[in-house]
Formats: structure tokens, sequence, C-alpha cells
């Protein structure tokens, strides 16, 4: 069984990843730092729900393209540490789930504030890679 399917509520592990986002681009600092968090409050001021109605949409085809990474952690004992161990390999995946859905995405602001955060965002996912796999770690029922 997949990670898509050992998953119980969507929702929930939404509104989590909602958290670790607002907890990542609170950490940066620096000029870059200042325009992420410029960036990430143009997309909130969108709704105070956006973000967590987009992860939840995103999260279907997110976890099954983990599944794999996933399940090597589950072989090796614990996919959660694996998950962690592979925040490259995983940000990679999240980011090509991320940029097909905005190719087909006609919400200009969006489109526009990820094509100028893009090149310099697979570092922050990656570092938030451990965060999201220990929600999927609570979520799951592996």
């Amino acid at each position: 069984m997949g990670l898509s399917q050992t998953i119980q509520d969507p929702a929930s592990i939404a509104e989590d990843c909602a958290k670790l986002m607002d907890e990542q681009v609170a950490t940066k600092k620096g000029i870059s730092g200042m325009a992420m968090k410029a960036t990430y409050g143009v997309v909130k001021g969108i709704g105070a729900d956006y973000i967590p109605k987009a992860l939840t949409k995103l999260l279907p085809e997110t976890l099954t393209a983990l599944d794999p990474i996933w399940a090597e952690g589950l072989e090796k004992g614990d996919p959660v540490a694996h998950l962690s161990e592979n925040r490259d390999r995983a940000a990679d995946t999240i980011l090509s789930i991320t940029d097909a859905r905005i190719e087909k995405s006609s919400n200009g602001v969006i489109t526009g504030v990820y094509g100028k955060m893009r090149k310099s965002v697979k570092d922050d996912i990656a570092a938030a890679v451990p965060g999201l796999a220990k929600i999927l770690g609570e979520h799951s029922q592996a």
C-alpha cells in the first residue's frame, strides 16, 4: 500500500503543512528572506484559506509522487527518516508536481509569484522535507 492510500485526513495534513510553511518563511533572513516573506504575504493575501486549499488540491498527486521514496523507507524500517535523508530527491519530486500545476494555472498572481521564486525555492523545500516527513508519519497508517 502506497503513502497515498495510508493517509486518513488530507485536509489536516494540508493545515499542518501550511503551518510548516509559515514557520519556514518566518525563519528567513536577509534580502532574500524579505523577498520571500513579501511574496508569501501576497499569496496569503489572496485568502486566509488559500494555502491550505491549494495544498489539499496538490496533496493527492504529491503523495503519489512521493510513494516510491516512502516505500523505500518502509523497506528500510523508517520511512520518515528515509524521506528526510532523501530531501533533495523529495524536493525535486514536489517541485515537479507544482511546476506541472502552475503551467495549467490561470491565476496570473500565483503564476507570476511562482515564476519569480522557482529558481531559489528548491533549497527551501529540501530544508522543509524533514518537517513534511514528520507530518506524513503522524498522519499515515503505515
